[in-house]
C-alpha cells in the first residue's frame, strides 16, 4: 500500500510531546532487523517515524468517522462437523452466503485438537523470543526461500512499515521443506508439522465443500479438488509486538490473500479488521475458531462470486499479538483460470488466468496497494 507521510498532521498536545522523543536517529539497517528487536533494544515511548502512516491511512477509532463501524462483527460461523453430516446442503448454502456477503466465515468444531492449537500459538510466540541472532538466521530478501524471517509488509518497498514481524515457511511436500525449518525452539519443528499437515487436511475438505457450493463438482479424473492434493501450502506466523501508539500505524495494511483459501489461527487479542459495506469491523475471536477468508485465487476461480475481501491488522498499545495463517492454493506451477462451468454470455470471463511467476514478477516491481494484483488480473472493471 502507498503511504506517505504526514507528519504535520499529527496535532494532539500529547502526540506532539512525543513527536520529540521519537528515535530519528535510527539507522535504515535497524529497521531491517525488526520491531521487535526496535521493541527490546530501547523502551520506545513514541513510534518512531518511519511506522507512521498519513492521516488518511490510520486507523480510526472515532465514531465520527464514516469509514469504521460502531461495534464488532460476528462472522457467520460454519459447523464443521454439520458440513459432514445429513445436514450438509443446508451448510454448503450458508457457506455459499458468507463467501458472496463477507469473503469471511469463522470455522467450529474443525477437528483440530484444542492442544494442537493451542501448542502453535505458543511456539509461534516463543520463536519471536528467540535472541535475535537466531531469528537473523532465517531473514532474507528472497521471495522464493523455504523459510523467510522478515518484517512489514514488504520491508524493501513500503514507504511506511508496518509493526510486524514474520516468518513464513513453505511446508507442502513436508518432506522436503521441514529439513529447512528452524530448531529452535526444540520442539518447533514438531509442533508445526503437525499442524500443517491438519490444517492441509482441513483446506481439502472444506475446498471440496467450496466447489460443491459453487455447483462445479467435475469428474473425478478432472476434478480441481484432486489437484489440490498436491498443492502449495506456506504458513505465516505473525508477530505484532505492543505499540506505544496504535491509532498512527497498523500491524498490516488493507490487503487481500494470494491463493484460494486461508485460515487464519489467532490468539485472544483482537486486532482483524475485515471491509464490511464499505466500513472497517473488527472480528470477534472465538477460542480455538479457525478464521477462514476467501483468497484472490479463489475469486478467480468463480469467475467473481466469490470475494477476496480487503482486511487489514490493528495493533495494541497494551499486549502483543501473534496469529498463524496457513494459505493453500493450486501447484506453485499450475495456472489459475475461471471454471469453465461458470462462464455464460450473461456472464462472460472476468478474469485472465495467472500463475505464480506472474504474482512474484508483479510484487517484486511494486508496492504492494490493497487489491492490486487481483485488479490486474481482470479483463474489465
Amino acid at each position: 500500500m502507498l503511504f506517505r507521510l504526514h507528519l504535520a498532521e499529527v496535532t494532539s498536545p500529547a502526540m506532539a510531546e512525543n513527536e520529540q522523543n521519537r528515535k530519528d536517529d535510527i539507522a535504515e539497517s535497524e529497521y531491517q532487523k525488526g520491531v521487535k528487536q526496535l521493541c527490546e533494544k530501547g523502551n520506545l515511548d513514541a513510534v518512531p517515524k518511519k511506522y507512521i502512516l498519513a492521516a488518511s491511512d490510520r486507523p480510526s477509532k472515532s465514531v465520527k468517522d464514516p469509514n469504521v463501524a460502531k461495534q464488532s462483527l460476528e462472522l457467520p460461523i460454519i459447523d464443521f462437523a454439520e458440513l459432514l453430516g445429513p445436514n450438509r446442503a443446508q451448510v454448503l448454502q450458508s457457506l455459499a452466503n458468507a463467501c458472496e456477503q463477507y469473503g469471511f466465515f469463522q470455522l467450529v468444531n474443525h477437528c483440530i485438537s484444542d492442544d494442537v492449537v493451542k501448542s502453535m500459538i505458543d511456539v509461534g510466540g516463543r520463536f519471536f523470543d528467540l535472541p535475535f541472532e537466531e531469528r537473523a538466521k532465517y531473514m532474507t530478501s528472497d521471495m522464493g526461500a523455504p523459510v523467510r524471517c522478515g518484517t512489514s509488509f514488504s520491508q524493501t518497498k513500503d514507504t511506511v512499515l508496518c509493526w510486524r514481524d514474520f516468518l513464513k515457511l513453505l511446508c507442502h511436500p513436508l518432506q522436503d521443506f521441514l529439513p529447512h525449518w528452524p530448531t529452535s525452539p526444540l520442539d518447533f519443528r514438531k509442533v508445526l508439522a503437525k499442524y500443517a499437515e491438519e490444517t492441509k487436511d482441513l483446506f481439502l475438505v472444506i475446498m471440496e465443500g467450496m466447489v460443491e457450493s459453487l455447483g462445479v463438482m467435475e469428474e473425478k479424473e478432472d476434478n480441481i479438488v484432486k489437484e489440490f492434493e498436491n498443492g502449495s501450502q506456506m504458513m505465516v506466523i505473525n508477530m505484532y509486538p505492543a505499540c506505544p501508539e496504535p491509532e498512527l500505524t497498523l500491524g498490516m495494511p488493507p490487503h487481500s490473500d494470494y491463493g484460494f483459501l486461508t485460515l487464519l489461527l489467532q490468539d485472544e487479542v483482537k486486532g482483524l479488521q475485515i471491509q464490511y459495506q464499505d466500513k472497517w469491523v473488527t472480528v470477534e475471536p472465538i477460542p480455538n475458531a479457525l478464521v477462514i477468508n476467501v483468497g484472490d485465487h479463489l475469486e478467480i476461480f468463480s469467475n467473481g462470486k466469490y470475494k477476496s475481501v480487503l482486511h487489514r491488522v490493528m495493533v495494541n498499545e497494551f499486549k502483543s499479538r501473534v496469529s498463524v495463517a496457513s494459505l493453500h492454493s493450486l501447484p506453485f506451477n499450475y495456472t489459475v483460470r475461471v471454471s469453465p462451468k461458470l462462464i455464460d454470455q450473461a456472464n462472460p470471463k472476468r478474469y485472465m488466468d495467472t500463475d505464480f511467476s506472474t504474482f512474484l514478477a508483479y510484487v517484486s516491481t511494486t508496492e504492494p496497494n490493497k487489491k492490486d494484483f487481483l485488479d490486474s488480473r481482470k479483463l474489465f472493471q
